[in-house]
């Protein structure tokens, strides 16, 4: 039986791996700081289905110290899979160092855990934004100019960078895989589906940075997962970059009116000043992908957007629930 170690487990991408790898057959050990980037309960529910299975473990930790991994991971893990990072492009041109501590320092400090361990499988989330603004497109792994336009993305070519450094001299099998704008149920409440969704149920405007051409290469979140397996199970060669992507692209008002579609709902639009660190266009080659991880992504937009209001509805029906049990409480204790 495989363990797999799986930094970020309680986030989006992650419990969403979890729950697949626990259906397969995995051991799963989750580590995750639970940082304030967002609410820790929306974590907490991510993985409450998983807190009951005996196949699974759950470590608070921080990838930014390597005492801290030692001391609190004492199994033994035939792979790594690390998704855990400060994530945002926006955010990360405020606070650069922090960055810079938590995805590269925190990939290393992984790194050197795998080959203090002897772990010789790892599977690193690396980003679309690692091309900047690159007009060669659909983008492939083997251009040989990446042109990273943020502190966040600067440092997922670092954690790539490192991931061979690490191939080279310890024999640790390294898989980057280069996300490309990652949807559906349970997405992070910060990215702009979800935000421009719980915006229109609230009847608020939706602020677009630039002119709304602004064009993203969505994929769906269980396509997603599907690469991420794939890569765990090959091992043909010791270091590799590969996209997941969808391989077509979706401009931004394209987005808007899809989510007018699920939702049946209006969007209010007030246009802004494009923002720093954003690139025009994502759009990814998936060639190689289906070539080494069999990856075939499945999922149209409309219908992983479908899946997502599903989710949202729901989620917005069990939050007033919640609410009004709550009330319901303090009303009654006075």
């Amino acid at each position: 039986m495989k363990n797999a170690l799986v930094t970020g487990g309680a986030g989006f991408i992650g419990s969403h791996l979890v729950s697949r790898l626990l259906a397969s057959g995995y051991r799963v050990t989750v580590l995750d700081n639970f940082d304030p980037f967002y609410a820790e309960a929306i974590k907490l529910h991510n993985i409450q289905d998983h807190l009951a299975n005996p196949m699974y473990t759950l470590v608070r930790a921080d990838i930014r110290s390597a005492d801290e991994l030692r001391f609190k991971l004492r199994d033994s893990y035939d792979v790594i899979v690390h998704l855990a990072a400060k994530a945002g492009v926006r955010p990360s041109i405020e606070h650069p160092l922090l960055y810079q501590e938590t995805n590269v320092a925190g990939t290393q400090n992984l790194l050197e855990f795998a080959k203090e361990r002897k772990i010789l499988k790892f599977v690193f989330a690396s980003s679309s934004s690692v091309y900047g603004v690159n007009p060669r497109v659909p983008w492939q792994e083997s251009d040989p100019v990446l042109l990273p336009i943020s502190p966040y993305a600067s440092t997922k070519v670092s954690g790539e960078l490192l991931g061979h450094t690490y191939s080279y001299l310890y024999g640790i099998q390294f898989i980057g895989l280069r996300f490309f704008t990652v949807y559906g149920p349970g997405q992070r409440p910060d990215l702009a589906i979800h935000k421009f969704a719980r915006l229109m149920q609230e009847d608020r405007t939706i602020p677009i940075f630039g002119d709304g051409s602004m064009k993203r290469d969505y994929t769906f979140v269980e396509d997603t997962v599907d690469g991420i397996v794939g890569a765990m199970s090959y091992d043909k060669t010791r270091y590799e970059v590969v996209n997941l992507g969808n391989d077509r692209t979706v401009t931004l008002m394209e987005l808007i009116r899809s989510l007018e579609t699920v939702l049946g709902l209006r969007a209010r639009i007030h246009f802004l000043a494009e923002q720093p660190g954003d690139v025009p266009q994502t759009w990814a080659s998936i060639d190689k992908a289906r070539s080494l991880l069999g990856y075939a992504p499945t999922t149209e937009f409309i219908d992983g957007l479908r899946r997502f209001a599903t989710w949202l509805n729901q989620e917005t029906e069990g939050r007033i629930a919640r609410t009004a049990t709550a009330a319901d409480v303090k009303a009654a204790i006075g």
